[in-house]
């Protein structure tokens, strides 16, 4: 090795151990954000109904006429995500039997416990038809838009009578922190390493999940459903909202405002 050789491996050991020292510093005053949905300190349970976290999101047993019952957590999603994550998952199902499914997951200091569905539904048999970029109105505690993607799903799954029959999906999701709400990935990213860089803070990020069933042919009505039952349970169980949207005077055109 010539001195130019050594002076570079030098620099090069000395920028990578600086770069150590000062993530480790950042890390050590990294503080966890507050959550933008409520967690309550009631047990969550996995399939065989050991504990698996000693704190739940808490999500509402009646939204509507829907009565709901607790879902336990997958094993392979148990066994996936960080033990630090925190769920809550229920199954609603309407006087006249339509059914949603809600979940949310709950990230503490990994932030991995957050990813993007599409991967998980694309394994689980569902081809991903549309996404969309919309949003849902919240009327309480005021109006504001909640901004969320929507993903149309279609599956063939054997019937009764044993042969492949065409299931529509509809897949509704969205992020939400303290006072942050996006229905996209990579804001919700962006603000994440921002906040962290400029406070110190790691924002609690939640990510809050809607499934429905339906047949083709009629997205349109099992969409309204489910932005029905949407704008009913988001004010039992989130904490954060957006800006309120007031309407113009004489006109269904609305504007964001100021709180």
């Amino acid at each position: 090795m010539n001195w130019r050789e050594g002076v570079a491996l030098a620099l090069a050991v000395g920028i990578t151990a600086g770069g150590a020292w000062v993530l480790a510093q950042r890390q050590a005053r990294q503080r966890l954000g507050v959550p933008g949905v409520r967690v309550v300190a009631e047990p969550v349970f996995g399939e065989d109904k050991h504990v698996v976290g000693s704190n739940s999101v808490w999500l509402p047993d009646r939204v509507l006429d829907y009565q709901s019952k607790v879902v336990p957590i997958n094993k392979i999603v148990e066994e996936w995500l960080p033990r630090d994550t925190v769920y809550g998952h229920r199954h609603y199902t309407a006087g006249d039997g339509f059914e949603v499914d809600q979940s949310v997951v709950l990230m503490g200091a990994d932030r991995t416990s957050i990813h993007q569905p599409q991967y998980c539904l694309v394994g689980s048999g569902w081809r991903i038809e549309k996404q969309e970029l919309t949003t849902i109105r919240i009327e309480q505690p005021y109006p504001y838009d909640l901004p969320v993607c929507k993903l149309t799903l279609l599956a063939n799954v054997k019937g009764p009578s044993g042969r492949a029959e065409a299931v529509r999906g509809l897949f509704v999701y969205w992020f939400v922190a303290d006072q942050k709400l996006t229905g996209e990935h990579q804001q919700m990213q962006w603000w994440i390493a921002r906040d962290l860089l400029r406070t110190g803070v790691l924002e609690r990020w939640a990510y809050v999940t809607h499934l429905a069933f339906g047949s083709p042919g009629q997205e349109e009505a099992l969409y309204g459903r489910l932005q029905q039952f949407i704008a009913a349970a988001v004010p039992k169980f989130q904490l954060a909202t957006g800006p309120r949207t007031a309407m113009l005077p004489g006109s269904l055109i609305s504007r964001p405002g100021g709180l």
